[in-house]
C-alpha cells in the first residue's frame, strides 16, 4: 500500500503505554515526557468546552426564536458541526486529556455523550479502547469486526444475500451509510445498557432519555412535525458524515497484523496500523486531532493541542528505526481507504 513518508493512561500520563527499558518505544516515551507533551492543558479544554457550550445554547435559542418556518433547517447542519466537537470533547475525555481524576473524566463524558448526544459513553469507551489496544487486528478489534462493512477477503468471501451484495458495492456506499451512522450509536448506546453494571446503568438511561425527552421537545415545540422530522433527519444525518469523514482515514487501507504471525510491539503495533493526515489549522479542526493519528494511538492520553508537537519527535524516531511513517492529505486517505475496501469487495464482483 502507498507509504507517502518513510488503555487509558494514569498519572502521570502515557504510564499504560510504557514499555521495557530495551524496546524500541521506551527512548520515545522519555523524550515526549521530558518535553512535556503528556502534561494536560486543563485551561485549553477548560475553554474548548465553554465555547462548544455557548455555541450549542445559541443554536438551541435559534431553533426556539426563529420556530415554525423552514429556515430553521439551516441551523441543523450548524448543529451537526457542534454534535461533532461534542464528540470529540467526549472522546478526550475517555482517553483522560483532559484530567487525571477519574470520576471528573466520566462525568464530562457523560455530559458529552450521554446528554448532549444521547450515545452511552461506557459503551463507547468500552470498544474503543479495546480498538487502541489491538488497531486493525481482526480477532481484537471491533471496529474491524465483519458487520455491515468488511475488511479483509477472508471475511466478504462469507457473505451470502443483501450482505453480499453491500460488500461488493461497500466502496461505494461507505459515505452514503455514515449518514446513518448517528442514529446507529444512539441504537448501540441504549442496547449496551444490558451490559451494564447496575448503578451505571441507571446513570446512563437515565442521561440518555433525558438527551431524548429534551430534543423531542426541543423541536416539537419550535415547529411543526413535518419540519421536526426533517430537521433531525438533516442533522443526524450530517453528524454521522461529520463523524464518518474523521474517522474513515485513521486506519483503514493500513497494515493488518497476522493473529498467526509476529507480535509486534506498542511502537509497530500502533504506527504501522495508523495513517496521519497533512494539514493546518482548519483540517486540525475539522478532524479533532485525530488527523495525528499515529501520535495519538501511541500516547492516548497525549492532550490534543500537544499532538502536533509531538509529531516531528514520532516521525524522525521511525525513521531512525526504519519504520514507515504514512502521512498524506485529506483527499488521498479517503482514496486509499475506499480503495481497500473496493479490493476486498473485487472476488464477489468477479464471480
Amino acid at each position: 500500500m502507498p507509504q507517502t513518508a518513510a488503555v487509558l493512561a494514569e498519572d502521570p500520563p502515557g504510564a499504560s503505554v510504557g514499555q521495557t527499558p530495551g524496546s524500541e518505544f521506551a527512548p520515545l516515551l522519555r523524550t515526549v515526557k521530558d518535553r512535556g507533551l503528556l502534561r494536560r492543558r486543563h485551561g485549553w479544554y477548560a475553554r474548548e468546552i465553554a465555547a462548544n457550550a455557548l455555541a450549542l445554547a445559541a443554536v438551541v435559542t435559534g431553533i426556539a426564536l426563529i420556530g415554525n418556518s423552514w429556515w430553521t433547517l439551516l441551523l441543523a447542519p450548524v448543529l451537526a458541526v457542534l454534535a461533532a466537537r461534542t464528540a470529540f470533547i467526549g472522546h478526550d475525555a475517555g482517553h483522560s486529556q483532559i484530567t487525571g481524576d477519574k470520576s471528573v473524566g466520566r462525568l464530562i463524558g457523560l455530559i458529552h455523550g450521554n446528554l448532549l448526544l444521547g450515545m452511552s459513553y461506557s459503551w463507547w469507551n468500552d470498544k474503543h479502547n479495546r480498538h487502541h489496544a489491538n488497531p486493525n487486528h481482526i480477532d481484537k478489534d471491533p471496529d474491524v469486526v465483519a458487520d455491515v462493512l468488511v475488511f479483509t477477503s477472508e471475511q466478504a468471501k462469507d457473505r451470502s444475500g443483501f450482505r453480499r451484495w453491500l460488500t461488493r458495492n461497500q466502496a461505494w456506499l461507505f459515505f452514503p451509510l455514515t449518514l446513518l451512522e448517528g442514529v446507529a450509536l444512539k441504537v448501540h448506546g441504549f442496547q449496551d445498557l444490558r451490559r451494564q453494571p447496575p448503578r451505571e446503568r441507571v446513570v446512563e438511561a437515565l442521561l440518555l432519555m433525558a438527551h431524548v425527552a429534551a430534543y423531542a421537545t426541543l423541536l416539537l415545540t419550535s415547529m411543526s412535525l413535518g419540519k421536526a422530522l426533517a430537521f433531525a433527519a438533516l442533522h443526524q444525518a450530517l453528524f454521522g458524515l461529520h463523524l464518518g469523514m474523521a474517522f474513515a482515514p485513521n486506519h483503514k487501507g493500513m497494515e493488518m497484523p497476522d493473529p498467526d504471525g509476529e507480535c509486534w510491539g506498542h511502537l509497530r503495533r500502533q504506527v504501522l496500523t495508523s495513517r496521519n493526515v497533512r494539514g493546518a489549522v482548519l483540517t486540525d479542526w475539522f478532524l479533532g486531532g485525530l488527523n495525528y493519528q499515529i501520535e495519538h494511538h501511541l500516547f492516548p492520553s497525549m492532550p490534543r493541542p500537544h499532538l502536533r508537537l509531538a509529531q516531528p519527535l514520532v516521525r524522525a524516531h521511525c525513521q531512525e528505526l526504519g519504520i514507515s511513517y504514512t502521512e498524506t492529505g485529506l483527499v488521498d486517505s479517503y482514496r486509499q481507504a475506499l480503495r481497500h475496501m473496493h479490493e476486498v469487495g473485487e472476488p464477489l464482483r468477479v464471480e
